[in-house]
């Protein structure tokens, strides 16, 4: 029987300890003593207070802190993060004091100035869960505060932990929803010190139910660039990428059928809301590579891997394939296809659909019919499209002259071939955006958008989520924002796991004013497409910098420059949020970098007036913010 006379009540708590504090103190006792109580002292007690909380106990290596709100808790635990991530920038690798949090809301025993209890055992488990910079919260904590500060969380799923009978819901704090690590790059920068700060610690625990582990590996490079990839947890639904499908035959020019192939699973898959399913471009990457599922699983952030390869012939295809569970390496089904070169729809089919049988994906009535219905049932003019989409992909003026000649030769064969006609438009729109009209012989870029438009008006005999997609970059190069964000949506109704489309509704939205909505929807691209194009870096660097974040919208400008030094759009940006910031050394340097690109591209210097012009904000404030910004580093 409990004790009378013990106060009991409903609190915050926050747990945290330093990690590697054995050896920091084997390393240097009276340093590590010295900081650590630096650290209590001008940090952690003051911030505690400021948030309407007090720290309980210090124990050498931790503290136990208590607050009477949640929202309090967390944005106290955010904020020393922070400050000890700037606090450790210069500090030696084998010195740095690094704390993991983890905060729990429950009920706790009160006994003098001392709390004890489940609510704080709890805390220390998640405390525990975290990995250095980090900061994990309960479920009853996420419940609490999701909608009330300006952070995102990753799902951890249920956990098993020591001493607590129930798996408890663990969910990781990130400074913004679906932010992300930039690992290859960051981990030599680090020196292999696992000393990461609140906005890039990357806590990777999968499902206790698959029987997951903490994965401490870091991603090293793809295709010999460094690639801001990130350690993932997968989502709380089915989970899948589906790799490129080897060609096996002997005519390596038969590589676009392969590719069409898978690419086109991945559409038929990425119509399914109960699946989640990665972007082409990122499952794309491991082409030509001998990677474990495993490690294609942890860096994408999925749990299932479809892997195949296909051999064609004159006049028949064998189709291998086969479904891998990456939590355990082992197969859930594998199948081999050998048909006549016309049924290669119905392998698909076969194959999207045994995909759905095996993962227990149950199926809405629109979803069942889509499965079913193909954009053509013409072979040849589906072999056009695919090597069209080849050429297309490649992005160059003479492959735009490829991709045109099949998507032509796709709608001769097949009349009411929608995707084929959307291909044509999102052709003709590229080359209108990139001036290569000329090379497809058309005199203006006029005579180009009229194609555009041509083609897209026959495409609506078949509805794609292409043909939404072009329809929304069309409206949003005339500014009509309202209709772009229209087409954007239809495309995602169409393809739910389109990165694509959400990239685009993403910026649409920040030009619209809505610039919280514009950031979730680019950060959902993101996930979708893990290897991401810097593209989408810029992009959401202008929503945090349209949302006044101008701290964020620099890193993620900064991030996007690095990665695409040749392309001047971030700059703009970040000029300005030097100019907020008050960096002016930074904003004269960024402003001469972005000088030198303009003048090589025969463009005049940027200035105010030039910005005023160019860029589209819909909202005179959102604008009047890009032109402060530019003021105040001394833009003319």
């Amino acid at each position: 029987m409990e004790p009378t006379g013990l106060k009991r009540r409903l609190a915050a708590i926050v747990a945290a300890d330093v990690a590697g504090y054995t050896r920091l103190m084997e390393a240097d006792e009276a340093g590590t003593h010295d900081a650590y109580k630096t650290h209590i002292d001008e940090l952690f007690r003051p911030g505690a207070t400021r948030h309407h909380g007090r720290i309980v106990k210090s124990t050498g290596d931790g503290f136990l802190a208590q607050f009477e709100s949640v929202v309090d808790a967390v944005q106290f635990a955010v904020t020393v993060q922070r400050e000890m991530a700037r606090r450790n920038a210069d500090v030696p690798d084998d010195r740095c004091i690094n704390f993991r949090i983890g905060i729990n809301l429950g009920d706790v025993i009160v006994e003098d100035d001392d709390i004890f209890g489940d609510g704080v055992n709890v805390a220390a488990r998640l405390e525990a869960l975290a990995i250095p910079g980090a900061i994990c919260v309960s479920g009853g904590v996420f419940d609490q505060v999701r909608n009330k500060v300006d952070i995102g969380f990753e799902n951890l799923g249920p956990q098993r932990v020591k001493n607590i009978a129930e798996p408890i819901r663990a969910y990781r704090v990130i400074e913004q929803p679906g932010a992300e690590t930039s690992i290859a790059t960051r981990w030599r920068q680090l020196g292999r010190r696992p000393a990461f700060s609140a906005a890039v610690a990357v806590l990777i625990i999968a499902s206790a139910t698959a029987g997951w582990q903490l994965y401490p590996t870091i991603v090293g490079l793809i295709g010999g660039d460094p690639v801001e990839s990130r350690l993932i947890p997968p989502p709380d639904k089915a989970s899948i990428a589906v790799l490129a499908f080897t060609n096996m035959g002997n005519d390596a020019g038969q590589d676009y059928f392969a590719d069409g192939i898978s690419e086109d699973i991945i559409t038929d898959l990425s119509k399914l809301t109960g699946l989640f399913v990665i972007a082409r471009n990122s499952s794309f990457s491991y082409k030509g590579k001998s990677v474990k599922v495993q490690r294609i699983s942890r860096e994408l952030g999925v749990r299932y891997v479809l892997e195949g390869s296909v051999r064609r012939s004159a006049d028949t295809v064998r189709i291998n394939v086969q479904l891998v569970d990456a939590s355990t390496g082992g197969h859930l089904w594998a199948e081999r296809y050998d048909r006549p070169i016309g049924d290669v729809f119905r392998v698909q089919d076969e194959i999207s659909r045994r995909v759905v049988t095996a993962l227990a994906i149950k199926l809405t009535a629109r979803e069942t019919a889509e499965l079913a219905a193909a954009d053509t049932d013409n072979i040849a003019a589906y072999d056009a499209f695919l090597q069209g989409w080849s050429y297309f992909r490649r992005r160059t003026p003479e492959d735009f002259v490829k991709a045109v000649e099949n998507f032509n030769k796709a709608v001769m064969l097949a009349p009411d071939y929608g995707r084929a006609y959307a291909a044509l438009a999102a052709t003709y729109l590229n080359a209108r955006t990139h001036n290569w009209f000329a090379v497809l012989g058309l005199s203006s870029r006029r005579e180009t958008m009229a194609l555009v438009r041509a083609n897209l008006d026959k495409s609506k005999r078949n509805p794609s989520a292409l043909m939404h997609r072009v329809g929304a970059q069309i409206a949003y190069l005339d500014r009509r924002f309202d209709d772009a964000v229209t087409e954007a949506e239809r495309a995602i109704a169409l393809d739910p796991n389109d990165a694509e489309s959400y990239a685009r509704l993403g910026m649409t939205l920040v030009w619209s004013g809505r610039a919280a909505n514009g950031a979730a929807a680019l950060r959902r691209a993101m996930r979708l497409d893990p290897y991401y194009p810097p593209g989408y870096l810029s992009r959401l660097g202008v929503a945090e910098f349209a949302a006044g974040r101008f701290a964020e919208a620099a890193r993620l400008l900064e991030r996007a420059y690095k990665r695409n030094p040749k392309n001047f759009v971030p700059l703009t940006h970040l000029v300005a949020a030097y100019g907020h910031l008050g960096r002016k050394r930074e904003a004269d340097m960024t402003l001469a970098a972005l000088n030198r690109l303009r003048r090589a591209a025969g463009l005049d210097p940027y200035s105010k007036r030039l910005a005023r012009r160019l860029l589209p904000y819909r909202n005179a404030a959102d604008l009047d913010r890009v032109i402060a910004g530019l003021e105040k580093a001394g833009v003319p």
